[in-house]
C-alpha cells in the first residue's frame, strides 16, 4: 500500500531548521545523515512533530528539511504555497501548545479564533512558512 512518506521544506541553513522546530516547537530528529558523495555537506534531515507515529509503518510523514542549492530554490524558501498556510499542526490541547510556543518566542500572524471545526491560530516559522495550529472539535476529521 502507497502513503506519504515525506513532506519537503525548503530551508536556507540546515541548522537553524533544527533549531527552530526542534528547540522551539518540540519536534523529534528521525535522521541526519551526511550524504557523503553530495557537494557542500548536503544531509538526509528528517523531522516529525510530537505525538506523531511511525512514517515508516505508514502512519504518518516526515518533514524532509532541504537545503535550498539554486537561486531558484532559494527564492522558494518561506513562498512553497505562494503566501497560503503550508502545514497544519493538530493538537489534542490548543491552550497548551500555544502557550509553550508564545513562550518560546514563535510569531503568531492570526491571534487564536474559533470556527466551526475548531480552534485555530497561524505562526511563521523563521523562513516565511505559515503554519496553523488547530485542535479540532471532538468528532471532526484531521
Amino acid at each position: 500500500m502507497a502513503y506519504l512518506a515525506h513532506v519537503t521544506l525548503v530551508v536556507p541553513d540546515y541548522d537553524a531548521a533544527l533549531a527552530f522546530y526542534i528547540g522551539k516547537l518540540g519536534f523529534s530528529l528521525v535522521e541526519d545523515t551526511a550524504l557523503d558523495d553530495a557537494p557542500h555537506g548536503k544531509r538526509w534531515i528528517t523531522i516529525r512533530p510530537p505525538g506523531a507515529t511511525g512514517a515508516d509503518a505508514g502512519e504518518g510523514a516526515t518533514i524532509l528539511l532541504a537545503r535550498a542549492a539554486t537561486l531558484d530554490q532559494h527564492a522558494a524558501i518561506g513562498n512553497q504555497t505562494g503566501g497560503r498556510v503550508a502545514f497544519f499542526l493538530a493538537t489534542d490541547d490548543f491552550a497548551r501548545d500555544h502557550a509553550a510556543y508564545t513562550a518560546a518566542g514563535v510569531e503568531w500572524v492570526r491571534a487564536p479564533t474559533r470556527a466551526a471545526y475548531g480552534i485555530v491560530a497561524v505562526f511563521r516559522d523563521p523562513f516565511g512558512n505559515l503554519w496553523d495550529l488547530i485542535e479540532r472539535d471532538r468528532g471532526e476529521r484531521s
